[in-house]
């Protein structure tokens, strides 16, 4: 083979390798932190309240047995009307992702059944509102 056969074959092999990128980085799908990414983003401050407030009372306590994810919201707060949501956020699937509306019992826990999660690394985001101050807080919580 000569050295115009070889400079051809090479040209060749990187036209492919070119169309083989090209496809896939257009058939790539690419999740987005929420939907309304921008529109949160606005909304930021309210979030950053919501850590600070969250920060004057005990720590948000977030445990697992067998069958559920079980989460210990302070003491101080057990006794209030509590409105609020959780959020499980898997960062690699927005598919596996779950949002669930807060129904804390007496004691100050709620429990998040695991088979209704898929079993990967969430970041388990809680808000909550008592009156009129927001909480927030995150826990990283690995469903096995």
């Amino acid at each position: 083979m000569n050295w115009g056969n070889k400079l051809i074959l090479v040209f060749i092999v990187f036209a492919v390798m070119m169309s083989v990128l090209v496809y896939k980085s257009i058939n790539t799908h690419y999740d987005l932190v929420s939907k309304d990414y921008y529109k949160d983003e606005l909304r930021y401050q309210d979030k950053i309240d919501g850590m600070d407030n969250a920060a004057k009372v005990s720590d948000v306590v977030v445990t697992q047995d067998a069958e559920n994810v079980i989460v210990n919201f302070p003491k101080e707060l057990n006794k209030s009307k509590t409105k609020g949501e959780a959020w499980f956020y898997c960062a690699t699937d927005d598919m596996k992702d779950k949002k669930i509306p807060l129904e804390i019992d007496v004691s100050g826990k709620q429990f998040f059944p695991k088979k209704e999660l898929s079993k990967t690394n969430y970041i388990l985001k809680l808000s909550w509102k008592i009156d009129t101050l927001n909480y927030f807080a995150e826990k990283r919580v690995i469903i096995k």
